[in-house]
């Protein structure tokens, strides 16, 4: 039952109205790789029953019985991610190839030649200048995103450093020789093909050998219907696109084949019945060379559910590792899928409905074929793969360098440079070039699309967390409750400076840190009595009303954390230096109704009592509590500090060692405590690394951590500033995009761009800010005005990334904040029934608010104009000429309206009272500005799309030094 309570302001209703969000909340961190299939030992026999081949494969099948006849099951696009997609992966084509950009070659300490590509590039065309690096090695290539500081240098040893490569043999030295872009597109090229051939195999119902599958001369009108779906027929002979291995001039292999083109991935299917037959061959080898040689064939399986299945086991192939297997329902019109996966292939998404039918026809191509592209990615990484890739990228980086060494100083001119760009239109043109879902297909909803809560905020936000449908937001003003386009609420003064909250909603608690140093304390409150003052618009609290609410023994604490999976006993850990308080809420009787609740005490403080107090080596940085499988004495504290993630015992104060970071500069980002199936395990992030570590029950008191086979780890490509874990999603924030990865395996799925991110809130609904949409129209101005340092050898033309302004003095930056709901995020894996032991009560997913899509605002800053005369001025600092160094902004510009910090401190100040100054005071600053766009669309950039090929930049932007130890990247 639904909790409510109005606040009367100005004649109009304010609601606190509580949701599914925390009850999701508790669930956020559970999930369930079952969801992706178990492991099986698959067995065929033949006609009489003797025992032909065996294999251990993993079986998808939704969790359902197949001889069950059950409606189909609900399912939404929503679902149906592209994972690793070439449009965010292939970063030499998409921002090195035909750019000015920097080149160098090195060996490392063990003699093995690496190369590192640099450039300084935008995000995404959001006009967010950043630094990209590639470093290719024999083991693979590494990418990361680095901030950009228009006052802060750059150099390739940092670079490294911060790819955890520190030592060399020989330092790198600069490639100035034109052909090794095109080399190094090969390179690339070698993570896998951007277009697929996948097989596909008729079988009729009750064939067991795949010398009957291969041997059927023509399908049924069922199978037809199929191919149609999946894509078109084409003739072979003169065929121009991509063709799959397919004879496209004499009609070898058919005279027609199935073809078609998805997300920017060109398909062909080899077709057992297209193919050449044979009725001399019995074992059809022509059509076996290509289906058998196929990572992934799609069989379609006639008869009904209940007859003789399809088993992986029946096709004689060492290549085939994934088999998806079709069946048709003609009296209902649906497609049932089933997905075979050889043990080794790693987890690929998306996870099959419960049941797999589908009666939409265009979704189930839809999903069939991002399954099948993410299936073979997926087997791309098994040893099998992987070490055959490994060998051809060690002997062509080695080649490589051989090469090279004699023509390291050769520089490029124009003719040179033009054929750079013709090599990129030409990959283009051939198919081979990652394209963007802009040029392929329509705009999707996504889950993660986030809704505008506020425009134009104009406090710097220090925390949050959300209270029902409304928002309690500490500021340097102080706390107030935000409702969506409402004017916020003042609830403490800026006397009580809260860094850190948390809003329990099922407790009737509200718990702060607030104050710095030495004066700060954790502050506790009821919600109730917080909701009262509220209501009887009472004098809005200042820190010597909160005497009361102090938790005494936690002065001086910096951190704290409490238990996220909600259970029968709320704790919390406070970091006081490096001691750790442990506090529990006494028992209270839970048959108490809400409204008896509200008799007890204002302040809770009396609720709570001390535990233990535990003393480590070092002040934590982070700090996370994990729920043992019992709550008794099995319970534990993730702290990471130096250079390790330690586990602590709650109830012996044991220290035990979780993982250790080897890196030089650590960066210590989160520890997010997962389960799955209910057992306990931590995501350790820090740097650009994200570690999954698996923890068992406690065996004699010790805890016992899984073997490194259940574990793994994924890079970000930027380092994250918080983290936030929504299964099947993971979200990390940095300062300028969301990138988002399935938990389950790390694969990214999406990068969303939005200035100057930073997230406030993530309890239940997940709320972040990002700065609001420049007014400042002239400051995209088209003035291409060449440098005059800019070298003939390199054609102009190309524009820089504008470089965003600095706030003048008193200058507030609005700021928009945003609203991501969980239920989107989560509420299709929970569907599935999970069995926890943390969580008894089931949950109801809610249904998701509709999202409108909006038009993209750029945040502009800096004209073009302006970019290049700071990379000229820069040049010329380089070389020892005098420049100004002022910069103007240009005339004209229409200003914004400046609102002074203090300003508004000072009008806050004036009263304390809520239906006054405080009141006035916010009113107006939220309703100056007009609303702008309410929801922010993601969609990936428009600037890979397959017919723009872009002109180079000045080289007189890039000027480097060659020495090693004071090499500078001035990507200005």
């Amino acid at each position: 039952m639904r909790k409510r309570a109005f606040f009367l302001r100005k004649g109009c209703s304010f609601e606190i109205q509580s949701s599914a969000s925390e009850d999701l909340g508790c669930r956020r961190g559970e999930f369930s790789r079952k969801h992706y299939g178990s492991v099986e030992l698959l067995i065929s026999s033949d006609a009489d029953g003797a025992i032909q081949r065996a294999g251990r494969f993993r079986v998808e099948n939704g969790s359902s019985d197949e001889s069950t006849d059950c409606a189909p099951g609900t399912w939404h696009r929503t679902d149906v991610h592209l994972e690793n997609p070439e449009y965010h992966t292939r970063w030499y084509f998409k921002y090195f190839l035909g750019k000015v950009h920097q080149n160098y070659v090195g060996t490392d300490t063990e003699k093995n030649p690496f190369f590192l590509s640099v450039v300084l590039s935008d995000q995404n065309n959001q006009r967010v200048p950043q630094y990209r690096a590639i470093l290719w090695k024999k083991t693979g290539t590494q990418k990361i995103c680095l901030p950009y500081s228009p006052t802060k240098t750059l150099s390739v040893k940092s670079i490294l450093s911060a790819m955890n490569l520190d030592k060399f043999e020989k330092g790198p030295r600069e490639i100035f020789t034109p052909e090794i872009q095109k080399d190094l597109l090969v390179l690339e090229e070698q993570e896998g093909s951007v277009n697929f051939k996948f097989g596909v195999l008729y079988a009729k119902d009750g064939q067991l050998t795949d010398d009957e599958m291969f041997s059927n001369e023509t399908g049924s009108e069922g199978f037809q219907k199929f191919l149609n779906l999946m894509g078109e027929t084409i003739t072979l002979k003169g065929w121009i696109g991509y063709r799959g291995g397919l004879d496209t001039k004499n009609d070898t292999t058919g005279i027609h084949s199935i073809y078609t083109v998805y997300q920017g991935h060109e398909i062909m299917f080899h077709v057992s019945t297209m193919l050449p037959y044979s009725k001399e061959n019995k074992q059809q080898v022509e059509r076996k060379r290509h289906i058998g040689n196929d990572i992934v064939t799609l069989v379609f399986q006639e008869g009904e559910d209940s007859s003789s299945s399809f088993k992986p086991s029946m096709i004689r192939s060492h290549f085939t590792h994934i088999f998806a297997l079709v069946r048709y329902n003609k009296q209902n019109d649906s497609y049932r899928l089933k997905i075979f996966s050889e043990e080794s292939v790693p987890l690929f998404g998306p996870p099959l409905p419960s049941p797999p039918v589908f009666t939409d026809h265009h979704e189930f191509r839809d999903f069939v074929l991002v399954k099948l592209i993410n299936g073979e990615k997926a087997t791309l990484e098994t040893p099998t793969f992987s070490q055959k890739r490994q060998r051809t990228l060690d002997m062509l980086i080695r080649s490589l360098y051989q090469d090279l060494i004699p023509d390291l100083h050769k520089e490029m001119n124009e003719i040179q440079l033009g054929w750079i760009t013709a090599l990129k239109l030409k990959t283009i043109v051939r198919g081979d070039a990652p394209t963007s879902l802009v040029t392929t297909g329509l705009y999707r909803k996504e889950p993660w699309e986030p809704q505008c809560f506020c425009n134009n905020f104009p406090l710097e936000i220090i925390c949050s967390d959300s209270w029902g449908q409304s928002l309690l937001i500490s500021t340097e003003a102080g706390v107030l409750l935000l409702d969506e386009g409402q004017t916020p609420v003042p609830v403490f003064d800026r006397t009580l400076p809260v860094k850190q909250m948390d809003v329990l909603e099922t407790q009737d608690l509200f718990l702060s840190r607030a104050d710095k140093g030495k004066d700060a304390r954790l502050f506790v409150f009821r919600l109730s009595a917080i909701r009262k003052v509220l209501e009887e618009k009472q004098f809005v609290k200042s820190k010597s009303d909160c005497k009361d609410n102090k938790l005494e023994k936690t002065k001086g604490c910096h951190l704290y954390a409490i238990n996220t999976h909600h259970s029968s006993e709320l704790r919390i850990v406070v970091a006081i230096r490096n001691k750790l308080l442990l506090i529990t809420r006494k028992n209270l009787n839970r048959s108490d109704s809400f409204s008896s609740l509200q008799l007890l005490a204002e302040s809770p403080v009396e609720d709570f009592q001390y535990i233990r107090e535990i003393c480590l080596s070092d002040p934590p940085v982070v700090m996370t509590l994990v729920n043992g499988p019992t709550g008794e004495n099995d319970n534990l504290i993730c702290v990471a500090y130096r250079h390790q993630f330690d586990l602590v015992n709650e109830s012996t104060g044991e220290t035990y060692r979780l993982h250790h970071v080897d890196a030089s500069k650590v960066t210590f980002v989160a520890a997010i405590d997962v389960y799955e199936d209910g057992e306990a395990g931590l995501l350790l992030c820090y740097n650009y690394v994200c570690y999954y570590k698996k923890v068992c029950p406690f065996n004699g008191g010790s805890p016992l951590m899984q073997p490194p086979a259940s574990d793994f780890h994924f890079s970000w490509n930027q380092v994250p500033n918080s983290i936030v874990c929504a299964f099947p999603y993971i979200l990390a924030f940095t300062t300028d995009s969301i990138e988002i990865r399935l938990v389950v395996n790390g694969n990214l799925v999406h990068t969303a761009v939005m200035l100057e991110l930073h997230l406030t809130a993530s309890q239940s609904d997940i709320y972040f800010t990002s700065a609001a949409a420049s007014m400042n129209a002239a400051s995209c101005g088209s003035s291409r005005e060449a440098s005059s340092q800019s070298s003939p050898q390199t054609p102009t033309g190309q524009e820089m990334p504008a470089i965003p302004a600095s706030q003048g003095e008193g200058e507030i930056q609005w700021k928009h904040i945003y609203k991501i709901p969980l239920s989107n995020l989560v509420g299709r894996s929970i569907e599935r029934p999970l069995k926890s032991p943390l969580v008894a009560k089931v949950i109801t997913t809610p249904t998701s608010n509709a999202i409108t899509s909006m038009p993209v605002t750029h945040s502009l800053s800096l004209s073009r104009m302006e970019i290049k005369e700071i990379a000229c001025r820069t040049r010329k600092e380089l070389l020892g000429l005098t420049t100004d160094s002022a910069t103007t902004k240009p005339d004209g510009a229409p200003k914004q309206k400046k609102w002074s910090r203090k300003g508004i401190e000072e009008q806050q100040r004036r009263g304390a009272v809520r239906s006054t100054s405080s009141d006035r005071i916010l009113t107006e600053v939220m309703d100056t500005e007009s609303e702008t766009q309410h929801h922010l669309s993601t969609s990936s950039d428009p600037d890979t799309t397959a017919t723009k090929v872009e002109s180079p930049l000045p080289s007189s932007l890039f000027h480097l030094n060659t020495s090693f130890d004071d090499e500078v990247l001035d990507l200005k």
